[in-house]
């Protein structure tokens, strides 16, 4: 990277904003997830899977892919993306394209530019400053160089294909050294899966689940940013949360081993450790009479975001009294929760997913390994 020549360019040189149909669909209205009716991701602020939090359908959407999306709204204004399937535009974003038809774009160099048009743009655009298109064209990004001035592609190929393998090799001994390389689902596993449609449910009033509690108030201007091992959170979706590791009076402490909810943003995590807040909106849930396994916690964080994400957002935030009145649908044996099947369900999808993820490294390094072989 020392010995690379780098360039200036403007952003409206290299790329332009794409015209898209106006969706007049609220996300209110709109499932979460692929449906027959709706199957097409639509794009709106966030970060959250890539900005890509709805399902719209295809009738009257303009369809894009291989494009770059930037989020023009809200607290993660500027976050950029690209986006390799397809997907439309809804709300508060928007999408940019190349202009030069004659050089077609691979994944890693599309990769390359959108790191280095987020490198340039996010975290300097706010609520107040939005990183809207006509604001953001000027800016320049730098892009590694040839000797006459032009862009070096190759080298931006290369450089994200080396930097794939090197956290692919990093993740394959990972793997190995934490056991998780072994995927194989246990009988009651495949059992639990096989038996997942014929489960009944019931719903349970959250706190005949939980005791619940506000977090503690610890406001970002008390503190010192990574000065301690102790996670600081805040109601955000990024890093599970976290904003930093922090040092502090322990009185505010927070027992870990909890569902943590972001009162003003409705983001639910699951954490194992002791934590500090940032906010007393804030909500610590802790499970009654059962055993308090993390697989159970990632289980019923998952059905208390789908049964409540809908009804709560900035605007009406949650808090200790409204939860009182709320409930949560959980697989029932004998009537009470079965929470040994919530163990063995999240077991066995989290194997099934590391086989995909083994999968993957193992395909990838074999590609590496001949390509060096060569």
């Amino acid at each position: 990277m020392n010995s690379v020549e780098w360039g200036e360019f403007k952003l409206e040189k290299l790329f332009e904003k794409i015209k898209v149909n106006s969706l007049k669909y609220k996300t209110k209205d709109l499932p979460k997830y692929r449906t027959s009716e709706c199957p097409l991701p639509a794009l709106t602020a966030g970060i959250e899977n890539q900005g890509l939090n709805n399902y719209v359908p295809n009738k009257g959407a303009t369809i894009l892919k291989n494009v770059i999306s930037i989020s023009a709204n809200g607290a993660n204004t500027g976050a950029t993306f690209y986006q390799n399937r397809e997907f439309t535009v809804l709300q508060d974003a928007y999408a940019i394209k190349w202009i030069f038809d004659k050089t077609i774009l691979s994944d890693n160099q599309y990769l390359f530019l959108t790191s280095s048009i987020s490198k340039t743009i996010y975290g300097n655009y706010e609520w107040t400053n939005k990183a809207g298109w006509e604001r953001i064209k000027t800016e320049n990004i730098k892009l590694p160089i040839n000797t006459d001035g032009s862009i070096d592609f190759e080298f931006m190929e290369s450089f994200i294909a080396e930097l794939e393998a090197e956290r692919v090799a990093e993740l394959s001994a990972y793997l190995k050294v934490s056991g998780l390389d072994n995927y194989e689902l246990s009988v009651e596993e495949q059992n639990a899966i096989q038996e997942y449609e014929t489960l009944d449910f019931s719903e349970f009033d959250i706190t005949e689940i939980f005791e619940s509690k506000n977090t503690s108030n610890i406001l970002s201007t008390q503190i010192t940013e990574n000065s301690g091992d102790t996670p600081y959170l805040c109601a955000s979706s990024e890093n599970n949360g976290v904003s930093s590791y922090i040092t502090y009076d322990e009185r505010y402490l927070e027992k870990g081993n909890c569902i943590f909810i972001g009162g003003k943003t409705f983001v639910v995590s699951y954490q194992a450790n002791d934590f500090f807040s940032n906010d007393s909106h804030n909500l610590a849930l802790y499970l009654k009479n059962c055993d308090k396994s993390k697989l159970k916690h990632f289980y019923i964080a998952t059905c208390l975001f789908k049964s409540l994400s809908h009804k709560y957002s900035w605007g009406n935030s949650i808090s200790k009294t409204k939860i009182k009145n709320d409930k949560i649908s959980l697989p029932i044996k004998d009537g009470k929760p079965n929470y040994d099947v919530m163990d063995l369900l999240i077991s066995a999808v989290q194997k099934l997913v590391i086989k995909d993820v083994v999968k993957y490294s193992d395909a990838k390094l074999s590609a590496t390994k001949q390509i060096d072989e060569k």
